[in-house]
């Protein structure tokens, strides 16, 4: 898709190449801003560039004996940038999958910048975890969005846009119905998520807030959304269009599907070419995912699970035409209600 160019400059004339395997923003104004990386983490004043850099098999391997903080210093030399002055984020997605997204209102540009791996990774907050930190340990980003600001921020403003841009790659999730893959609940991200915002300092424009009320917050949720809505697509293939289907929304409360099938009482390989045609009906994925949502009031302790239970039946027997996704959708009751 991109070979060793430019492929985007912001309006303030900020230059974003595709370099190999990163994707490298060197500013033409002074730039504060918050990072999440390990690199000049936390709020700056001075920021000069910022990377965001696909791990291959062989960084992977080289970062098992290195400290990260010492692989970035090492990378803004391959770059020929300052380490002082700059930030870097990591990822296994790939950077010909980056998607650039630019939201603007009168004077005021917001230019979102993401990559999103979420298929493996993906998960709720306050999931039971998958790891511990102790001596060090590493963990790499997987959806990393570098957030581009043409006005000036005060470090309270930064912070409340760091939120805000936390809070928007959740409704893209949200919106795609991506499915944690520790619990049974919605990703809300992914384990190793990160994020840098930078503002122009060299503007006289200085905005003290970017909470959602804002007009600031406004843009850069949006930019967020769709920026990681279309990197997803990009990198793992989770759209709209792919999550409209019985056996996706099904997923995401998992179970042993081969009990199922033990206990099936017709053929099995008619069965599946029956479901083939009817697991992307529309129909059959509103039953099902309103099916699902009662499983989920009742996991929430807002619905009594007895009522969940005669509506879900309800809605099976009223609302559901197709035989084999009537069949999977009483085993899913059955097996998360009863």
């Amino acid at each position: 898709m991109f070979s060793n160019r430019l492929i985007f400059k912001t309006s303030l004339d900020d230059e974003v190449f595709y370099l190999k395997d990163t994707i490298l923003v060197n500013f033409k104004h002074s730039r504060n801003g918050v990072s999440s990386s390990e690199l000049n983490a936390g709020v700056h004043e001075n920021y000069k560039s910022v990377f965001n850099q696909h791990l291959t098999q062989e960084k992977i391997d080289y970062l098992e004996n290195h400290d990260v903080l010492e692989y970035l210093i090492n990378e803004c030399d391959s770059l020929n940038v300052d380490s002082r002055y700059s930030t870097g984020l990591i990822t296994l997605a790939q950077m010909n999958n980056v998607s650039i997204v630019t939201k603007s209102f009168k004077s005021v540009e917001v230019t979102a910048i993401s990559t999103a791996g979420v298929r493996t990774n993906a998960s709720r907050a306050g999931d039971t975890s998958s790891y511990w930190q102790e001596n060090g340990e590493y963990h790499f980003g997987t959806i990393n969005s570098i957030i581009l600001i043409n006005v000036c921020l005060n470090e309270k403003a930064l912070m409340e846009a760091f939120m805000t841009a936390t809070e928007a790659k959740t409704v893209a999730l949200n919106n795609l119905r991506v499915p944690s893959q520790y619990s049974n609940g919605y990703a809300t991200g992914t384990g190793t998520d990160g994020v840098c915002i930078f503002s122009n300092t060299d503007s006289k424009d200085l905005l003290t807030n970017a909470g959602k009320h804002s007009k600031l917050g406004e843009l850069i949720g949006k930019a967020v959304i769709e920026s990681v809505t279309k990197a997803t697509g990009k990198q793992v293939w989770i759209t709209k269009n792919s999550q409209s289907n019985v056996l996706v929304r099904l997923n995401r409360y998992s179970l042993d599907i081969n009990d199922f099938y033990d206990n099936l009482d017709c053929d099995k390989d008619y069965f599946i070419r029956c479901l083939q045609k009817e697991m992307k009906k529309q129909d059959n994925v509103a039953v099902t995912s309103s099916v699902l949502n009662l499983i989920d009031e009742v996991n929430d302790n807002l619905i009594d699970k007895n009522e969940a239970l005669a509506l879900a039946n309800s809605l099976i027997k009223e609302n559901c035409n197709s035989h084999p996704i009537k069949i999977l959708l009483e085993y899913w009751i059955n097996y998360f209600i009863r």
